[in-house]
């Protein structure tokens, strides 16, 4: 049963777990996409040049039709590489749709000249899949398609005893195809499984889990340069009279409401949000999509009100009070340090207002 099960795992998510798969499924698709525009690019090239030499060559001039054929379609998925998104997946039916025409190509090669074995297919049966990451199920239905495809129309075509050993040839090569693509998806998924792992280190703050600096910076900015994100909420926060609970409950305990905190905070995020520790007892929230003042008072009070009442400090009855800087973004701020600045000189008269606790930028 552990047997099958781990078959079942190369078969269908690489040799790792489903969880583990999804997590860089769309790094997967990327891959791809960079790899098959370029195999096209290469493609459109040789079969170019191909279909001028059978212009020039009576020897190859048989396969001139279909060597422009195969031109013509490498320049048309050429130029849909370059308008489609990279995680999409239509670039990902695109790409088994030219594995399927590169076996009808390797097809018709070997019909024009019966008296051969169908090598050029079978060398296509043994390439194809190493520039493919994906399910392997689905590279073995692909292949054997194709196979089952190949050893019918030939059979009529070829001479007896020529099928006979395309039979063996394609049958043996077809496994061995299936096999060599579970080989090369599992050792190219680990790795990306394994840079996943290391970015995540990277860019994760140590005592809350959360987003730290590096990653804050980063995501933010990126946002900021998106043409299409024209509006958002930065909320800065930090603990009031931090350093005071340092200094009489100690730096273990001081970390504890760090924690405290940055899990509430986490707990009321929505999707798409970004949520961070810039360092110390200040954290970064940004809410993507609105510029309303008065949602951004609102979440403010909710947070103000719940630190209050949720977080307390160990070894004692005491509980901790926040302060909150708000700046609002209308596309007008660059990059993340100015949009920070307005955000920090906000905190820092949020602290001057011991009633509300939350000032916005204005």
């Amino acid at each position: 049963m552990r047997g099958l099960k781990k078959l079942f795992n190369y078969f269908f998510y690489c040799g790792i777990e489903k969880e583990e798969y999804n997590a860089v499924k769309k790094d997967v698709y990327i891959s791809n996409f960079v790899i098959w525009r370029s195999l096209h690019i290469f493609m459109a090239v040789i079969f170019g040049l191909l279909f001028l030499a059978s212009i020039l060559v009576d020897l190859i001039s048989v396969n001139r039709a279909l060597y422009f054929g195969a031109f013509f379609y490498s320049l048309m998925a050429v130029s849909f590489f370059f308008f489609l998104d990279k995680d999409s997946i239509i670039a990902q039916l695109l790409i088994y749709l030219s594995i399927s025409l590169l076996f009808i190509f390797g097809c018709f090669l070997t019909k024009n000249n019966p008296a051969a074995p169908s090598t050029t297919f079978i060398a296509f049966l043994l390439i194809a899949p190493m520039f493919m990451i994906d399910k392997p199920f689905w590279m073995a239905i692909e292949l054997t398609a194709a196979s089952a495809l190949c050893l019918i129309w030939m059979h009529g075509v070829k001479p007896h005893n020529i099928w006979q050993i395309d039979l063996t040839n394609v049958t043996i090569f077809t496994i061995v195809g299936i096999f060599l693509n579970i080989i090369a998806n599992s050792i190219r998924i680990r790795e990306f499984v394994l840079t996943r792992e290391i970015n995540i280190q990277k860019d994760t703050d140590e005592m809350t889990g959360l987003k730290n600096k590096g990653a804050l910076t980063r995501e933010i900015n990126s946002f900021l340069a998106d043409p299409s994100s024209s509006k958002s909420l930065m909320f800065m926060l930090d603990i009031d009279r931090f350093k005071s609970i340092n200094d009489t409950y100690g730096h273990d305990v001081g970390d504890s409401v760090i924690v405290q905190l940055g899990n509430y905070i986490r707990s009321g995020i929505e999707a798409g949000e970004i949520l961070g520790r810039f360092g110390g007892d200040e954290f970064i929230l940004l809410k993507k999509n609105t510029d309303d003042i008065e949602v951004a008072k609102r979440i403010a009070e909710e947070i103000v009100k719940g630190a209050s009442e949720n977080i307390s400090i160990p070894g004692s009855e005491e509980k901790i009070s926040i302060s909150i800087g708000i700046a609002i973004y209308r596309g007008e701020e660059k990059n993340y340090s100015e949009l920070f600045k307005k955000a920090d000189i906000a905190l820092y008269k949020a602290k001057a207002d011991s009633n509300k606790r939350f000032y916005v930028y204005e």
